[in-house]
């Protein structure tokens, strides 16, 4: 297993998710005690997909991620690098455009979409600022990024909690439930090792995003950052 100190080997990380395909949605649900159905009411408010706009939903795993821009009547790509998760997904929603790409080098041509958004996955592609770049890449002139992402709690009591939840209690839920416990350890552990949420905006910066911002969710332990690309 790979830590989530080290390189993120893409061919690694990708294997790791196929190995979980199966009940990652059921997973997640259980271990975040079910705010990650609130967190992702709240990335479709912010990305506030309009009917006919085309929206890039990246680390869409099993596309249940997208569903909620397709009921907008937006034109919606799901796109991940795990060909397990994708299977899996086309499994459940057969009428979905789901593609399979990289984050560093997304298969798709410059100035395509209206928003561009990615869910809890960022963190897991080996080069975040290649990605950010990539992003901006595709996007037209004045649309949008939103980004959902495991954060740190603001408040450092519940920031002790929640740290040693991730390492203590996590792993034995995780082999109650997941076909692969082990790659959670490693979720935990990239969770632990992620930027704050002012790093991550200014990483945003850099990328060329304007008009950076974020809002804290569940106490600071997700983070939600949007971003305007410039006309």
């Amino acid at each position: 297993m790979i830590r989530a100190t080290l390189d993120k080997q893409p061919h690694e990380v990708a294997s790791m998710f196929d190995d979980v395909a199966a009940n990652y949605d059921l997973t997640n649900d259980v271990l975040s005690l079910g705010q990650d159905r609130r967190w992702r009411k709240e990335v479709a408010k912010a990305v506030d997909a309009r009917p006919a706009q085309k929206v890039l939903d990246l680390a869409a795993g099993t596309g249940t991620s997208s569903l909620p821009f397709t009921d907008t009547g937006a034109y919606v790509v799901p796109c991940d690098f795990s060909l397990g998760m994708l299977r899996e997904g086309k499994k459940r929603h057969p009428w979905l455009p789901l593609t399979a790409g990289d984050a560093t080098r997304l298969p798709f041509a410059d100035g395509v979409f209206d928003a561009v958004t990615i869910s809890f996955g960022l963190r897991n592609v080996q080069d975040t600022d290649q990605a950010l770049r990539e992003l901006y890449r595709v996007t037209k002139p004045g649309g949008r990024v939103v980004i959902c992402e495991f954060s740190h709690a603001t408040w450092a009591p519940f920031r002790t909690v929640y740290e040693e939840y991730l390492m203590r209690a996590l792993p034995p839920i995780a082999r109650a439930v997941s076909s692969n416990p082990d790659a959670y350890v490693y979720l935990a552990e990239s969770i632990r090792s992620w930027p704050d949420q002012r790093a991550l905006a200014r990483r945003l910066q850099d990328a060329g995003w304007t008009n950076v911002a974020w809002r804290n969710l569940s106490g600071g332990i997700v983070a939600l950052h949007r971003g305007t690309k410039p006309l």
